[in-house]
């Protein structure tokens, strides 16, 4: 009776033991999911915060660069111009859209000039310079430097050809016959199809821009970088009021978010809003 009693109470303690064992890992496992959401909520919340910082430069730009005081308007020319924001560090940069090379209006000596100061060969250049040209006209004839139409397009084993229309989007030139992803990314932040202009405003176009009309591109931007001085010619309703506009946000934990952005000054249609939105493109990045 002894041993059974022994045995007996020996089973009990290895019962218990597997039970103190089982809680102590439900515990732990507890313990850590919520710690991961309580992680997954921190992150979510700082992408937010940061989120609507980028947002709130990009609402005050769209007041500064219209604001008729020139002592205290912000220039479309690619300067920065940072801002504090509900304890967020943001940096704006706005764009007027007619300093940059308008993919239905500039000449395709104009375009493959940018692409050669972005860093493509002359040759690539005069191909897709002509190409992007003979994609936006009617006709079927391709450009004398090159070009492509519909048979070329077939012959690269393309589903598509020449659209023979204007272009819609700056995206849309990734269609073009000879465009490549990485010439594509150096272009895309100097092209624009709002301004109509065959030749950028010099004084709102980037060095790159201003480079390929054959300007030095360095004094120029040297000037941006210093505060206009009393007695300089005001940008007061000089541009067209339609504006590339870069918002950085970045939160005392690192955490930071960027809105890039197209809009047109003026109503919209949407209640409080003063602008119409041309693109928008967002996104966070971690600490």
């Amino acid at each position: 009776m002894s041993a059974t009693r022994h045995r007996a109470r020996g089973a009990a303690l290895i019962l218990v033991l597997w039970l103190v064992a089982l809680l102590a890992a439900l515990i732990g496992a507890f313990a850590m999911t919520s710690q991961t959401e309580y992680m997954q909520g921190r992150t979510l919340g700082s992408s937010l915060v940061a989120g609507q910082a980028a947002r709130a430069g990009l609402e005050y730009a769209a007041t500064r660069v219209s604001h008729p005081d020139p002592r205290v308007q912000w220039l479309p020319d690619g300067r920065a111009y940072p801002w504090a924001f509900a304890g967020a560090q943001v940096e704006v940069r706005i764009i007027d859209e007619s300093g940059k090379l308008d993919l239905n209006a500039s000449e395709a000596a104009t375009l493959s000039a940018l692409m050669r100061v972005t860093g493509a060969e002359p040759e690539q250049a005069d191909i897709v310079a002509a190409a992007i040209v003979d994609w936006r006209d009617a006709d079927d004839l391709t450009q004398p430097m090159g070009g492509a139409e519909d048979p070329q397009y077939a012959a690269a084993g393309l589903p598509w050809g020449a659209k023979d229309a204007p272009f819609e989007t700056v995206g849309e030139v990734e269609q073009v016959l000879g465009m490549t992803p990485a010439l594509y990314a150096a272009l895309a932040p100097h092209l624009t199809i709002h301004s109509g202009l065959p030749i950028p405003d010099a004084r709102f176009a980037s060095g790159e821009v201003l480079a390929a009309m054959g300007i030095d591109a360095a004094p120029v931007l040297a000037q941006r970088e210093r505060p206009p001085q009393p007695g300089e010619p005001s940008f007061v309703g000089a541009g067209s009021g339609t504006y590339s506009i870069d918002s950085r946000a970045r939160l005392r934990d690192g955490r930071e978010s960027v809105l890039r952005a197209v809009v047109r000054l003026g109503p919209s249609g949407v209640p409080g809003s003063a602008f119409t939105v041309l693109r928008w493109e967002e996104g966070a990045s971690p600490r």
